[in-house]
């Protein structure tokens, strides 16, 4: 039999790298952390961490001991979100968003979904997929709006995510460039590529895109020079409108900004693969309200696809 502490042990070890930094976390000592992880290896008869100057890491047995560990972590907590809830008055309804999504999908579902339903109590939360997708995984969020780049998904059927996604749609990356540069003198005839845009100086407007921005660059046999990541879409474009340089923003996150034009790259270029996320232990109060507003945002979602063609 496994043990569920030491488990939870193990799953804070591979979290921090180290012993060290689990205790901290465990508010116990490294040696009792040491010693719990060695138990669990003595009860298993296999190795679950690799020891050595630069800090631990997991071997294949660890890595998928960690993976029991956070579904179990995700069960329990789930669990107790829906003892909360069952002492509840009113049905709560919590939805993570990241910002562009949050403003160009979320407002007209939520505006029909509140008329219709007026007794749910509702929380929206702005955050990124790292944060929002364990968030429904865990039961601190009922639905997720988040994106995903090249490769699969969030969620998979029969995976063991504990979530099923539902895509919404692309959402290119775009460049936004000064009216009067030479790229966008020349659009008309046809969409830049990214090797003609290799000697600007680039301004990314979100941190999660730079490594897929980076890859494409390097599959054109390029370099890009990133002078600024940026958090905020609306900052990236301010600054190029400032002639600081020129930006990659996906469509969602484009504004009106006088000056400026945004193009797509010529393909294939940068997307980000929209997708809802919702828990598959969902039940309870909460369930109904959640698959309601879910579809009103695939609504949405294909709304905006048709007003893009």
């Amino acid at each position: 039999m496994i043990d569920v502490q030491r488990l939870a042990v193990l799953r804070e070890v591979a979290r921090h790298g180290s012993f060290n930094r689990a205790a901290q976390e465990l508010h116990c000592t490294p040696s009792a952390v040491s010693q719990q992880i060695a138990a669990l290896e003595r009860s298993l008869g296999v190795p679950a961490v690799e020891r050595s100057t630069r800090g631990v890491t997991l071997t294949d047995a660890g890595r998928l001991l960690v993976e029991a560990a956070d579904a179990i972590a995700a069960e329990l907590a789930d669990t107790q979100q829906r003892l909360d809830r069952l002492t509840a008055e009113r049905t709560t309804l919590t939805v993570a968003t990241f910002a562009s999504a949050g403003r160009r999908l979320l407002p007209a579902a939520l505006a029909g979904f509140l008329a219709d339903h007026p007794e749910v109590a509702l929380t929206v939360l702005e955050a990124e997929p790292e944060e929002s997708l364990p968030a429904v995984r865990e039961g601190r969020a009922d639905l997720a709006l988040a994106y995903h780049f090249d490769g699969p998904p969030p969620a998979r059927p029969g995976d063991r995510s504990g979530l099923d996604w539902t895509p919404l749609g692309a959402d290119p990356l775009h460049v936004v460039l000064p009216r009067r540069h030479p790229a966008a003198l020349r659009a008309g005839s046809r969409p830049p590529r990214l090797a003609e845009l290799a000697d600007q100086r680039w301004i990314l407007g979100c941190r999660a895109s730079a490594a897929q921005v980076t890859r494409y660059a390097e599959l054109a046999g390029i370099e890009l020079q990133i002078c600024c990541t940026a958090t905020d879409y609306d900052f990236a474009q301010s600054l190029v409108h400032a002639g600081v340089g020129i930006a990659l923003i996906p469509e969602l996150g484009l504004t009106r900004h006088p000056g400026l034009v945004a193009l797509p790259l010529a393909g294939p270029g940068p997307c980000r693969h929209l997708g809802l996320a919702l828990s598959r232990r969902r039940r309870g109060p909460a369930a109904g309200p959640a698959e309601d507003l879910a579809a009103r945002l695939l609504d949405q979602a294909r709304l905006l696809d048709r007003a893009r063609t």
